[in-house]
């Protein structure tokens, strides 16, 4: 009956949550014979119920440290819901019995054998507790009788911390009247003789006679005893701790032995891995959050940003963590407002639907940008601390380059930050750092190569190369995929002919072509153009380079569109920094380093897990250029951000610069690859922007500024919405509700800011809303926040705009026609040589990547507004073919 009752449960556990079952670990030290026929008897019982059992079994050589740290590990598993140690251990080593039982962790400890579940237990705390099989068994068995516990007389015999001792405290809570024997008990027979329950649990064989007992008692005997008996062919025979043939004459109801007590508590250790599977559920069940807010205290007039940030005590991370439903083990901690997250908790949630998709993005902005990221915080704080949804931002991290210039962090803005400001916009985790040695390492191996072919011979090459170990050669992994690209199908390195040794050794690099730079995260303009290579160890071998800033590096891109880590180390695998004399692209996989980059990036990989000002979850990962890369953070931070809030949450990304780069290149490169589609675009305006687009005077980063922008003016508004008209229809063009978030300035007048709202709603957007999150944190956002619930339940037909398999320049064209307004493209000779290059290359499959001016939706700055009619110049075309994109430079973009 029980086992029938906990497969039903576990088939509605299944059923409810896809992927998921309940799980039990066993571990055995040991090999004894009785220990193994126990654990078989669980194992078949675990499988007949649906559970999944593992029996890890450890020599009887394991010491102490080696069984506490493979509970360590079991108790870390989140796989593993219930978890015992089959006892006796069977060990040659000194191991304590006590330690190992309370090593287990409380809430996985079925067997209920831990201190705190025994002193749970002792006081009465039945419900929050696991309670040891045997007594749990034989208070199934008594129930079954029929008969009612409470008020009376039970008997207890024998005081064993596994059985006695919490069968007594078991009959206790559960109302009866409660007597404890043992062997130093002196008028054992009659105290036996007064209950109407007796559990006889001594250990020895029938000590309690049939005539002892009550008339009518219910006698449960937990005895397993061997006697001898020249009738069976073993020589002996199992019986109980009572003396069964008389006492079934006296007693209403006893279990026999064998086959009494032991089923009924392999039954209940089946039954309590299944609750703890169910708590576990309740726990961490996908999408169930119990979430603390922040209470925020506005001051008038606000505070610098800095302040506001320090002003608020966040949570500590690991609590955002559980309160989002990530599992311990998923976490590791960087002090105690950061973390990174595992990509394993995509495998623990990857049957669960994802929440809603979200991309904030924005006009053509000013100098001084229009606040998205801002926008995005008091989005998700509106959507969590006030309308209390599910939500997670995910934003890109930001470069120390800008962080240190005009520009200033990333973190948001006024109430609506992620927080702590210092900790986003500095170092965070390090993943920057990562990608800076991996670039750099790319760039030291390319240097390097040159000069070793161009000063050693084809055989010293080689056996740098494939260098014998103990008089043995053996190609890496890495060489064989290079050996089998070049159409040599040989693993032997002493069968290459001279021939094949020479092709092998030589990437022949032509250093005209190579586009791999140097990095540094850094606004240093003295290294923009560098020589190197002239220290006389190098031979006279120089070449005149170049650092890039660190969030320029292709690296930074893989990084952000990468699905996994194994994708990862593909896409690294395929980064182009060169071409070969011959004209073949040069990999870093040709250079043999994919491996070092993958180990280097291996924690890059992880999202950092933050806060905002109220308390809402953010994904910080990745933070991509948006003009010559995507300018989106990673792929992975929105697939896990879309697990953990659950079908009816969201999550809510940023995409760089106006929808005319961030968004187009979201939607076309990073919703290609990533298979996600989004639900809603919120186009981020302001007034002062929208004045400039009209005619107003130019803005300038740390100059205050002029009066048109400062008084209401609505003409000049009214011509100025042309430029959010287009970026609202190039939303649409994907087939994506927008919603239009008119970011608020103390500067603004009423009716500007209703002029705005009428003119995007004329303009197609599904609404248009006025916000004030930076002056009042999610408050000032609610109604954006409303608005966007509102139209993710809206149809949205996502469509790309091109299919990739159109030739180069058609993409181009698409692009530059349709998004940006111009009437045709012109390519100039070095642009045209390239496509005709890549496309030779098999790499004119690629999605686009234009780097165009964020200014303007043209190529010129200057131009504000909707401007058409114009020629797009493309001055050149490159290639990120690990990351998976080709981008042209439009005008003077370098």
């Amino acid at each position: 009956q029980v086992r029938e009752r906990l497969k039903k449960q576990v088939a509605e556990m299944k059923e409810k949550f896809p992927g998921f079952r309940p799980g039990l670990a066993i571990l055995q030290v040991g090999n004894r014979d009785d220990s193994n026929i126990y654990i078989n008897m669980k194992l078949k019982a675990a499988a007949e119920i649906g559970i999944s059992a593992n029996h890890i079994k450890l020599p009887n050589t394991a010491t102490e440290v080696e069984v506490l740290k493979c509970i360590a590990s079991l108790n870390g598993d989140p796989a593993v819901h219930g978890f015992i140690v089959q006892l006796p251990l069977d060990s040659d080593k000194p191991i304590n019995t006590e330690k190992i039982t309370n090593a287990v962790a409380p809430e996985k400890d079925v067997d209920g054998l831990s201190s705190i579940n025994a002193g749970k237990l002792s006081r009465g705390d039945l419900g929050d507790c696991f309670i040891p099989c045997t007594p749990k068994g034989c208070m199934e068995l008594i129930r079954q009788t029929g008969i009612q516990v409470a008020g009376k007389r039970a008997v207890v015999v024998g005081r064993s911390k596994i059985v006695g001792a919490p069968m007594h405290d078991l009959l206790l809570w559960n109302h009866a009247t409660v007597t404890t024997c043992h062997s130093k008990t002196s008028t054992l027979a009659e105290e036996v003789a007064k209950a109407d329950i007796l559990v006889v649990a001594a250990g020895k064989a029938e000590m309690v006679k049939g005539e002892w007992i009550k008339p009518g008692a219910i006698v449960i005997d937990c005895g397993i005893n061997h006697v001898p008996d020249s009738t069976k062919a073993s020589g002996k025979r199992v019986v109980g701790d009572v003396a069964y043939n008389t006492a079934k004459e006296k007693a209403s109801y006893i279990t026999p032995v064998p086959g009494g007590v032991g089923p009924m508590t392999v039954a209940m250790l089946m039954q309590s891995t299944v609750e703890s599977a169910q708590r576990f559920l309740e726990r961490f069940q996908p999408g169930k959050w119990n979430i603390r807010y922040n209470q925020l205290t506005l001051k008038m007039p606000v505070p610098s940003d800095i302040e506001i940030s320090r002003s608020c005590i966040p949570k500590p991370i690991d609590q955002v963590a559980e309160e989002v439903g990530l599992l311990p083990d998923e976490v590791e901690l960087y002090g105690q407002t950061k973390a990174k997250v595992h990509l394993s908790v995509l495998r623990r949630l990857q049957d669960q639907p994802d929440g809603k998709y979200v991309v904030v993005t924005g006009i053509t902005p000013t100098p001084l940008g229009e606040g998205k990221s801002t926008t995005t915080a008091g989005l998700v704080q509106a959507l969590g601390a006030h309308l209390h949804q599910n939500v997670f931002a995910c934003v890109r991290q930001p470069s120390q380059g800008p962080t240190f210039g005009i520009k200033g962090g990333a973190a948001g803005g006024g109430y609506s930050q992620v927080i702590p400001m210092e900790e986003f916009n500095l170092h965070l985790t390090g993943d920057i750092h990562a990608i800076t040695a991996a670039n750099n390492l790319v760039a030291a191996a390319v240097d390097a190569r040159i000069y070793h072919e161009l000063t050693q011979s084809d055989q010293a090459l080689y056996n740098r190369l494939v260098p014998a170990v103990s008089g043995v050669r053996k190609f890496s992994d890495i060489q064989i995929r290079r050996l089998q690209k070049l159409g040599i199908n040989k693993t032997d390195p002493a069968a290459l002919t001279k021939e094949e040794i020479n092709v092998f050794v030589r990437l022949d690099i032509d250093p005209a072509t190579i586009t791999w730079q140097r990095v540094l995260d850094t606004n240093d303009r003295f290294l923009r153009r560098i020589t190197i290579g002239q220290s006389p160890t190098e031979k006279g071998f120089s070449r005149t380079a170049q650092f890039d800033i660190t969030v320029a590096s292709e690296i930074m891109a893989v990084l952000a569109l990468a699905d996994g880590l194994d994708d990862m180390r593909t896409r690294l695998g395929r980064m182009v920094v060169g071409s070969s004399k011959r004209g073949e692209p040069v990999t870093a996989d040709d250079l043999g380093v994919t491996g070092a980059l993958a180990v280097l990036m291996k924690d890059a990989v992880k999202p950092n897990l933050m806060q905002t000002l109220e308390g809402t979850p953010v994904f910080v990962h990745a933070g991509p250029f948006a003009n010559i890369a995507h300018g989106n953070s990673s792929v992975l931070a929105d697939k896990i951000a879309l697990k953990l809030v659950g079908k009816n949450g969201f999550v809510v990304t940023e995409a760089g610069f106006g929808a005319d780069i961030g968004m187009e290149k979201f939607f076309n490169i990073k919703c290609r690859y990533s298979g996600l589609r989004p639900h809603v675009v919120v186009l981020v305006a302001t007034v002062r922007a929208l004045k400039m687009h009209g005619g107003g005077p130019a803005v300038t980063a740390g100059v205050p500024l002029p009066k048109e922008y400062t008084e209401e003016n609505l003409q000049l508004l009214a011509k100025g919405c042309s430029n959010l008209s287009k970026q609202i229809q190039n939303a649409r063009i994907f087939g994506v509700p927008v919603v239009v978030a008119v970011n608020a300035f103390k500067t603004d007048t009423k009716a500007e800011l209703a002029l705005v709202v009428q003119l995007a709603k004329e303009a197609g957007a599904f609404d248009a809303v006025e916000c004030t999150h930076w002056a009042e944190g999610g408050k000032g956002a609610v109604a954006l926040a409303q608005a966007v619930q509102r139209a993710s339940e809206a149809p949205s037909n996502f469509k790309f705009l091109y299919n990739v398999e159109l030739p180069v320049t058609d993409k181009i064209r698409l692009i530059a026609q349709q998004i940006y307004g111009a009437s045709d493209i012109e390519l100039f000779p070095e642009a045209q040589e390239k496509v005709t290059l890549y496309t030779k290359q098999g790499f004119g499959n690629l999605p686009i990547c234009m780097a165009k001016t964020h200014l303007s939706l043209s190529h010129d700055p200057e131009q504000k507004g909707a401007p058409t009619g114009f020629i797009l110049p493309i001055r050149d075309v490159r290639a990120s073919v690990g990351a998976g994109f080709l981008y042209p430079l439009v005008g003077t973009v370098s």
